[in-house]
């Protein structure tokens, strides 16, 4: 039942962001003059359809997933009136291109919900060793940070994505920050020491102790513990928050000694033995919060473009990460991994009430947003980033691409994004298994 429910949540979420996708070349698309053919919610054989008098077909489909949006001439040398081909360089760029946008406005949208009913997680100090090199450049708890390492760093969880791609190595720090309405920026070399380490990070809240990454070639590594997993037992102490975990290691931080943890696994129980290496670690000297704080309307709007930022640029660097061998494709979610996470954030928010499963459903649905319409600009065949890339290769050589080769190169693309899909699937099953 469980798993039915997560499916159809998930459909409902992606047949929204594809339907919004379509949506946006629709809506330009007639600004622009195309003749739409059919303008569709759903897929599959159609249930219900209207013909308008502008001689466009509305439908309503079987399958909730999504939509479409067929202009006339769009895959031909057909350039008559009306047609996609018919029109200036600039309006098929503006059509090709409102689809992604499109995606970026409605995960503006879902963050206005989001930041309205919840707040935002603004990146302020608010503690600092009086010992460290930060308190020693200048920084103070309350001081709001804008950028940290050169990059944006308006909300918390801005500050440990760079830190996440970018690990503190011993290098200068660099936070900008604003006291009293006036920018400083301040440069220090971390602090740091040897610790006794097993390569992981986990949710320090007070939901479950879950591991959200695992350093590579660490010895939690090489005992095949990954992300996801859930910490129940360390040295036979039950575990049953990330925060009691916190308080754990703290008590009894790592040593030389080999230690004994217990995960749960998709239901199942995994235990590992790990010896803790040690580790030489830099330490920022501070903590930024990591809350959300409610704001005014002003700072809803605000903050929701910034929310917007923040996940376009998770996506950007996640994928800089995948390309540079940071990540691994095992650690990529597919169809079948993304119901799965959905089914993850019902089951465990459902407890807490509607509303609150309500608001963090839309959470993770900015996100998919934002990453659809990134990935769509991406300039690869079949996605709307490559047709953009090919229409600025024509405005680059002024010669027009054949629509033979560009069906071709489109085709070919479709091909392989199958094959990647079959590939997630394939992998996404494995993984849960």
């Amino acid at each position: 039942m469980q798993t039915l429910i997560s499916i159809i949540i998930a459909l409902i979420i992606f047949g929204v962001l594809v339907l919004i996708h379509e949506f946006g070349h629709f809506i330009v698309a007639k600004e622009c003059g195309v003749v739409i053919n059919e303008f569709s919610v759903g897929m599959g054989p159609r249930i219900f359809s209207r013909v308008a008098k502008s001689g466009t077909r509305y439908s309503l489909k079987l399958l909730p997933l999504g939509g479409s949006c067929a202009m006339l001439g769009e895959d031909e040398d057909n350039e008559e009136e009306g047609s996609f081909n018919s029109k200036s360089m600039p309006k098929k760029m503006a059509i090709v291109f409102a689809g992604p946008f499109f995606n970026f406005i409605l995960a503006f949208v879902l963050a206005l919900i989001v930041i309205g009913a919840k707040g935002a997680d603004v990146s302020y100090v608010t503690d600092i060793d009086k010992n460290s090199a930060a308190y020693e450049a200048g920084l103070r708890v309350g001081d709001k940070i804008t950028k940290y390492n050169g990059a944006h760093a308006t909300l918390g969880r801005e500050i440990y994505l760079e830190e996440y791609v970018n690990p503190l190595d011993g290098s200068n720090i660099s936070v900008t920050y604003i006291r009293d309405g006036k920018k400083n920026t301040i440069t220090y070399k971390p602090d740091s020491e040897k610790r006794y380490m097993v390569g992981m990070t986990y949710n320090t809240g007070d939901s479950k102790a879950q591991i959200t990454q695992v350093s590579r070639n660490s010895v939690m590594a090489k005992a095949g513990v990954q992300a996801g997993d859930v910490v129940t037992e360390i040295d036979g102490t039950k575990i049953t928050t990330g925060k009691q975990m916190v308080e754990y290691i703290e008590t009894h931080p790592f040593g030389e000694n080999a230690v004994n943890i217990t995960l749960e696994r998709k239901g199942k129980v995994e235990k590992v033995t790990v010896k803790p290496q040690m580790t030489k670690i830099a330490n920022r000297g501070f903590y930024y919060n990591v809350a959300r704080d409610k704001q005014s309307v002003g700072g809803v709007i605000k903050y929701s473009f910034t929310e917007v930022r923040y996940e376009i640029t998770m996506v950007l660097k996640s994928l800089k990460m995948l390309v540079t061998g940071k990540v691994s494709a095992n650690e990529i979610a597919g169809p079948v991994g993304i119901v799965n996470i959905i089914g993850d954030t019902y089951n465990t928010t459902k407890s807490a009430g509607a509303a609150i499963t309500i608001l963090t459903l839309v959470n993770l649905a900015i996100m998919l947003s934002a990453n659809l319409g990134v990935m769509n600009l991406l300039p690869l065949p079949a996605l709307d980033g490559g047709r953009l890339f090919l229409y600025i290769i024509e405005i680059i050589t002024r010669r027009k691409i054949p629509k033979d080769k560009e069906g071709m190169i489109h085709f070919i693309g479709f091909v392989l994004l199958m094959i990647l899909m079959v590939f997630l699937i394939f992998n996404d099953i494995r993984k849960l298994l």
